[in-house]
């Protein structure tokens, strides 16, 4: 089995980058003897599809497993179609990530974990000036940053997997319920990171 870890250098020892269509490096790892082949990610510097390029990288050298920190739908989308599975809220090394999926504490994601562009970090800012002197002075300030691929987000286990803004409730008990069920994934999320915590100071 070929599994691909995005990461931030070119060997097993490399920190797992948390994206993936705008990865630094793809690792390659064959599962059974750790032999590894890294290749810079060519998409990084896209101005736009970054996701897909990466993704047909990925399946160009034959990957079967995507290991990764966060997915978006289009690179999603293409990899699941082709029958690649996706393992996200990786951390830690190439090579720990590999064992982590091996030993089965990797879940595969059943959809992506990012909105489409999240790593543009694109943002359209709307100012209203203060005319002084009873002006009115309405300054519509449109300034379209764009920012490539500054924007990191954060490991899936340090948030709730679906990082789409909650529907808001229409009753009561439904806000109840999805509060609810929140804090009982940050929960879990919480007891991952210190059982990580522990399991690297018995280091």
């Amino acid at each position: 089995m070929k599994i691909c870890v995005t990461a931030t250098a070119g060997d097993l020892n490399a920190q797992v980058d948390l994206r993936f269509g705008r990865s630094q490096y793809f690792v390659f790892v064959d599962s059974d003897t750790m032999a590894f082949e890294a290749m810079l990610n060519e998409a990084i510097a896209a101005p736009g599809g970054a996701g897909i390029q990466a993704a047909q990288t990925v399946l160009n050298r034959g990957g079967n497993v995507v290991i990764s920190g966060n997915i978006g739908p289009n690179a999603f989308q293409v990899l699941s179609t082709a029958g690649v599975k996706i393992a996200t809220g990786a951390y830690g090394t190439v090579k720990e990530a590999v064992e982590m999926y091996k030993t089965g504490r990797l879940s595969e994601a059943g959809i992506s974990t990012v909105a489409t562009h999240a790593g543009m970090g694109a943002g359209v800012g709307a100012g209203g000036g203060m005319g002084m002197g009873g002006g009115r002075g309405g300054g519509r300030g449109r300034g379209m940053g764009m920012g490539l691929g500054m924007q990191q987000p954060m490991p899936s286990q340090m948030q709730p997997q679906a990082p789409q803004a909650p529907i808001a409730p229409k009753t009561r008990e439904e806000e109840i319920e999805q509060l609810s069920s929140m804090a009982s994934r940050l929960e879990k999320d919480l007891e991952e990171v210190k059982r990580r915590i522990e399991e690297l100071k018995r280091r």
